[in-house]
């Protein structure tokens, strides 16, 4: 059956302007200048949890961002719908520059790193000192991506009424890294909950841990009007806790002005991603001392301009030698 009549112009037959037949695309892009600013709480399966301007909306990213992914701790630029309204969806039409990051791998054999939590100020790393046992690799390897990421460490040791903290302070005391020590009793009357919060005070701060390590007990303690599931148990063959938090929350700390950012519990950290180079930026009275390496030195080597550094005083020996291991972590996993 013919489309037109008999007698057609060229002016009766409909052009596409472009094999598509939608509009042409143009590489200009919207601006957004009145775009609101937000923050990332959460993500679940392509839709962002935000707070703007004191209200909680729901968003999905903008075509325009490409393959670039919001995370949690993000600062971004919202249009659309923003009341916050049931069923209403806003648009992130800008992710703002990252103050910091939080990246890791799959396993060391894994080029595609992750980021898990941006801007984050601290990290804090919890591990029981029992019930499961320390496993000093996987804190020496979040050690590395805090210092590579621009995180500042904080140590929060639990159960240490199970056993003492002695030998893992020993451990890490050449680092100075700021920590706690907790016992479940604590946790259970709020005590350890305050000292906790001593190290968050106005800080954006992630949380990290082994799977049953009491984690996210301990958040529950530090926001318990966001009270999330924690593990029932610790498998007693493998020393391994269910993973109970599925996915990266921040929640903001009451009266202390801070934020404390949950995220699922890990049982490996790759390292694939991380240049040895940017975390010697952590000793600052070891990097003086480099620049009479050789080039591409992985601080570890026969010509290392550090060991004659530290030997002529320069810096403690303790602290080369924590430096050192700590870079070893990116050559041996955690359970080695």
């Amino acid at each position: 059956m013919r489309r037109y009549g008999k007698h057609t112009d060229e002016d009766d037959i409909r052009t596409r302007p472009n094999r598509r037949g939608n509009r042409p695309r143009t590489h200009i892009r919207p601006k957004h200048e009145d775009a609101a600013k937000g923050m990332v709480l959460t993500v679940d399966r392509g839709r962002l949890t935000c707070l703007v301007d004191g209200r909680i909306v729901m968003a999905m990213k903008a075509r325009e961002l490409g393959r670039k992914a919001a995370v949690v701790g993000d600062r971004v630029a919202l249009v659309g719908d923003l009341s916050g309204r049931k069923d209403t969806l806003a648009r992130i039409v800008r992710i703002e520059e990252r103050a910091s990051v939080l990246r890791r791998t799959a396993d060391d054999d894994d080029p595609y790193e992750r980021v898990v939590v941006a801007n984050a100020d601290q990290l804090a790393i919890v591990t029981a000192l029992a019930d499961p046992e320390p496993r000093p690799r996987l804190i020496d390897r979040c050690l590395v991506a805090a210092y590579d990421g621009g995180l500042d460490p904080l140590l929060v040791m639990t159960k240490s009424d199970l056993a003492p903290p002695d030998e893992l302070l020993e451990l890490y005391g050449a680092l100075d890294i700021p920590y706690v020590v907790t016992s479940r009793e604590e946790l259970e009357n709020g005590d350890a909950a305050d000292r906790v919060r001593a190290h968050l005070d106005g800080k954006i701060t992630a949380f990290v841990g082994h799977s049953g390590v009491g984690k996210t007990t301990l958040v529950n303690a530090l926001v318990p009007e966001e009270r999330r599931r924690t593990t029932g148990r610790v498998n007693a063959v493998t020393g391994r806790g269910r993973h109970t938090t599925t996915s990266a929350l921040a929640l903001p700390l009451t009266g202390a002005g801070g934020w404390v950012i949950d995220t699922p519990g890990v049982r490996s950290f790759g390292l694939a991603h991380i240049d040895p180079s940017r975390v010697i930026h952590a000793f600052p009275d070891l990097e003086p001392g480099t620049q009479g390496c050789p080039r591409a030195c992985s601080h570890d080597e026969p010509d290392c301009a550090l060991d004659a550094w530290v030997a002529e005083g320069h810096a403690d020996p303790a602290r080369l030698y924590s430096l050192r291991r700590l870079l070893a972590t990116r050559e041996a996993r955690e359970g080695d």
